[in-house]
């Protein structure tokens, strides 16, 4: 199972230790830029979903393109 958690800069060192310490977690450090994507990356989806329960209404291509 992979997990994001959002720690305190103070604390991500300490917190990595003590997760790497244990035989069965493997904890890393990733880029601020990275943790935005995949928060970008989640919403999609969940938007995504949203939108096929009929929660949501989607917009058509055309018009995400001509926004760009």
């Amino acid at each position: 199972m992979k997990e994001l958690v959002d720690v305190n800069d103070n604390k991500g060192d300490f917190i990595l230790e003590l997760l790497n310490s244990f035989s069965f977690a493997n904890a890393k450090k990733i880029s601020p830029e990275k943790a935005q994507l995949l928060e970008e990356i989640k919403e999609a989806v969940e938007n995504l979903n949203l939108v096929k329960q009929g929660k949501m209404e989607a917009r058509p291509a055309k018009e995400l393109l001509d926004e760009l």
